[in-house]
């Protein structure tokens, strides 16, 4: 049996990786940081050198990027939760695996700018609509996407994990009512136990304090 730890902060990208590990039922360490300066000590660097999360350690070995460790869990586990070469799905499940950081890269920004930074006069509120509505595109490319089925493949797979943290991220810059198709798949999967169990226990640490942020 692999010896797993996981790395994480509440409603970081870490996220992505513990719904996964829920989802795939493995046993697994969970070493819960405060986002900021505790990521940044010695003994952290020395395991992911960006001093981020996540950071999973297994068997001996260190990964640092979403996509790898889901790329990774999922082959080593066998799970159906991945597409593998020759499945007639691998191509799309790649293509999906990392659009979930094309739309994390505007909530991304956008957490920046309206938690990240401190003072309202060191904030952009021209980038800050540039970024939402770069956002908003990239939403509108899933909700198309998603008219008519209920996952983003044929069955729940790992792009949904992947995104579905992305969407969670986006919720609070973006108003997903207006995305009819992506809100019912994202109720849909928010309702899965896994995700529950991958959100935070109690409001400490956490990145998101408001459920919604509006550009000044």
């Amino acid at each position: 049996m692999s010896e797993i730890t996981l790395h994480h902060c509440h409603e970081a990208r870490s996220m992505r990786s513990l719904w996964l590990l829920y989802e795939l039922g493995v046993p697994f360490n969970l070493v819960v940081h405060e986002f900021g300066k505790e990521l940044r000590s010695e003994t952290y660097l020395g395991k992911h050198p960006l001093g981020r999360v996540p950071c999973l350690e297994i068997d001996g070995t260190v990964l640092f990027e979403t996509g790898a460790i889901t790329e990774y869990l999922c082959e080593k586990f066998e799970s159906d939760l991945g597409r593998y070469a020759g499945d007639p799905e691998r191509m799309e499940w790649l293509q999906w695996l990392h659009y979930a950081e094309t739309v994390a890269v505007h909530g991304a920004t956008l957490t920046q700018q309206h938690i990240v930074i401190y003072e309202d006069k060191d904030r952009s509120p021209l980038l800050m609509k540039l970024e939402a509505k770069r956002l908003e595109k990239a939403l509108e490319v899933l909700d198309v996407h998603l008219e008519g089925q209920e996952y983003m493949l044929r069955a729940f797979s790992a792009v949904d994990i992947s995104l579905g943290y992305s969407v969670f991220v986006a919720q609070h810059f973006v108003d997903l009512n207006r995305f009819e198709a992506l809100s019912a798949w994202m109720k849909k999967i928010s309702a899965r136990s896994a995700f529950r169990e991958s959100l935070p226990k109690s409001t400490d640490s956490l990145i998101y304090s408001r459920p919604f942020y509006y550009i000044p």
